[in-house]
């Protein structure tokens, strides 16, 4: 008997506990998910801000965003985007998104969001529920709109706006790690939030104490198995190390390699602004 041929049920044995190891690592990532409620960090104060969108120094997009608390037990995001400059001479966008969360909770109530490109128009609506998400997609224009409608069952989903008012109300202490999933639009996915440090940044906006965090992303599949992110590699985001930990900065490494956002102003629309 060779030596390779010996070796061929140890072999064997250990590919077969490498993949049930890998199965029941992609099935238990379930059990993964941050269970704390809402922390008690100061809640976000009414703003308004402006940021800015690009890669590689050049400026694309740029975006609004209103935050409110239309009523005691609600909050509020509205935010308007576009594409300008050279950009939107190749690629037109005009979008505008509306998210309602519960102030009590911070997950989401629902989502609004609508895409304006040069030659269709996508409007999408988020309904959230405990137990998971209700998609409408309409897209088209007129009497050619076609509409859309998917499930996606998961207990307390977040989306984005939802998602970040969770995180900010955490400790968000150094090298702390925050696992939700958080449903954007069209898919869900399993969002991982490390808390890198801290350190000084500087923007547009002005010079803050900021808090450096890690987000990586994996896609949850309709058989609730995870995912690459094709597009999407991982991000870095910076937010103010104070009583508002505003969203300073965004890069991301993504397939046209790395973008970002960053904030260009902010006003508090309350009288301790």
């Amino acid at each position: 008997m060779s030596v390779r041929t010996r070796f061929r049920p140890l072999q064997f044995a250990l590919a077969v506990l490498l993949a049930l190891c890998s199965d029941s690592l992609a099935g238990n990532w379930q059990a993964t998910i941050s269970k704390d409620p809402a922390g008690n960090f100061p809640d976000l104060r009414p703003l308004r801000a402006s940021y800015r969108f690009g890669w590689s120094g050049l400026t694309a997009a740029t975006g609004e965003v209103h935050f409110t608390k239309p009523s005691k037990d609600k909050c509020q995001l509205d935010g308007t985007g576009r594409t300008v400059g050279l950009v939107r001479a190749l690629w037109k966008l005009d979008a505008n998104h509306r998210a309602v969360a519960s102030a009590g909770t911070l997950h989401p109530i629902e989502t609004q969001q609508t895409e304006d490109y040069r030659s269709k128009k996508i409007v999408t609506h988020l309904a959230f529920t405990s137990n998971g998400v209700t998609r409408t997609t309409t897209e088209g224009e007129g009497g050619a709109a076609g509409t859309k409608t998917r499930q996606f069952s998961f207990p307390n989903l977040f989306d984005l706006h939802s998602a970040m008012l969770y995180l900010r109300s955490q400790p968000l202490r150094d090298r702390s790690v925050y696992r939700v999933v958080a449903y954007a639009a069209t898919n869900a996915y399993v969002a991982t939030v490390t808390v890198i440090g801290r350190e000084k940044i500087s923007v547009h906006a002005g010079t803050y104490p900021a808090i450096k965090l890690d987000l990586q992303l994996k896609r949850i599949n309709k058989h609730l198995q995870l995912e690459p992110h094709r597009k999407f590699r991982r991000a870095t985001i910076w937010v103010s190390d104070d009583a508002e930990r505003l969203v300073l900065r965004i890069e991301a490494q993504v397939f046209v390699g790395t973008v970002f956002a960053e904030l260009q102003s902010v006003r508090f629309d309350d009288t301790r602004s």
